[in-house]
């Protein structure tokens, strides 16, 4: 894949910001936007802010969190302007597939939709990124967002960057320059260097990232929640045990029982209700402190349901 650094690029501050730029280069009030359900909350608050309408396209775990193009093909598209896509995606870690993009690049182009994929977790326990960009065709009707805040630890120096049709860069670039005048220049020089890194960076990365997984599994695993050990990303998403109502509940029990906190999926929408996520971005030691509370509670329920003395650790 190459492209062309004056036209197809575009640096941001941030790629949270890539995300209000690109709607409101393509969206006026009224306009409709597909959003996945579960998602990234903010497309939906921007749209809000823009006064389009939400058109959710679900997403289920039996088709592995991807985009169902028969049920999107049954959809009035006539408003729609934009989808938003987000692969690997937040919060299900569910990896990219080639297979996926080639439709989306189809859906787009047949429809005249924009389709963008907010990209930023690529490198994270990933051995074969991909970008939708990669997809014949894919510069007729796509964008893609990146970030360093992931991949490269920069949380903080808003660096992130928009690629793909240069005609819709350089529309983005027309709005942007009427919002600010650019990144600082050292943290753009800063970003150069850190894109130089070399691949044993993305080793030790991944190395550290893995290491905390395997600790988060074994939390998942005591609170008898299902997952798919091929998530990409800094998360784990989680599928809880049918005893209970919703993620709130365990969420809450957790919380005021254990004092772990974990994040309910219905934040992430209504197809995230019996699903929690995990960060991975929490250092050993804290994760291993949350799992030693969980597991703490949890001895403590069994024994009084059980009758016996409980014995604390």
């Amino acid at each position: 894949m190459e492209l062309d650094p004056d036209r197809e690029i575009l640096p941001l501050i941030g790629s949270k910001e890539g995300v209000m730029h690109v709607s409101m280069t393509f969206l006026n009030p009224g306009d409709a936007v597909l959003l996945p359900n579960p998602g990234y909350p903010t497309y939906r608050a921007v749209c809000k802010l823009l006064q389009a309408e939400v058109l959710e396209y679900e997403l289920d775990e039996q088709n592995g969190w991807q985009p169902d193009f028969e049920a999107l093909e049954k959809m009035d598209l006539s408003r729609v302007k934009l989808m938003w896509v987000n692969y690997p995606h937040m919060p299900t870690g569910a990896p990219a597939q080639k297979s996926t993009f080639e439709k989306l690049v189809d859906f787009g182009r047949r429809h005249g939709i924009v389709v963008c994929n907010d990209n930023p977790y690529s490198f994270i326990l990933n051995n074969h990124p991909l970008s939708i960009l990669s997809v014949p065709g894919a510069k007729d009707c796509c964008l893609e967002l990146n970030s360093l805040s992931k991949s490269h630890n920069m949380p903080g120096w808003r660096i992130g960057m928009l690629a793909g049709n240069p005609e819709f860069v350089s529309w983005v670039v027309r709005l942007k320059s009427n919002v600010d005048s650019g990144q600082f220049l050292p943290m753009q020089l800063a970003a150069v260097k850190a894109l130089q890194s070399e691949r044993s960076w993305y080793k030790e990365l991944n190395r550290r990232y893995s290491s905390r997984r395997v600790l988060i599994e074994e939390l998942m695993c005591s609170l008898h929640c299902t997952f798919d050990a091929g998530q990409e990303g800094i998360f784990l998403w989680g599928r809880i045990p049918d005893d209970y109502t919703d993620a709130a509940e365990l969420c809450d029990e957790l919380l005021y029982k254990a004092r772990v906190f974990v994040a309910p999926g219905f934040i992430f929408g209504s197809k995230g209700n019996r699903y929690i996520r995990i960060s991975l971005c929490s250092p050993e030691e804290q994760i291993r402190e949350a799992r030693r509370r969980v597991c703490n509670y949890l001895h403590k329920q069994k024994c009084s349901s059980a009758g016996k003395p409980v014995l604390t650790s």
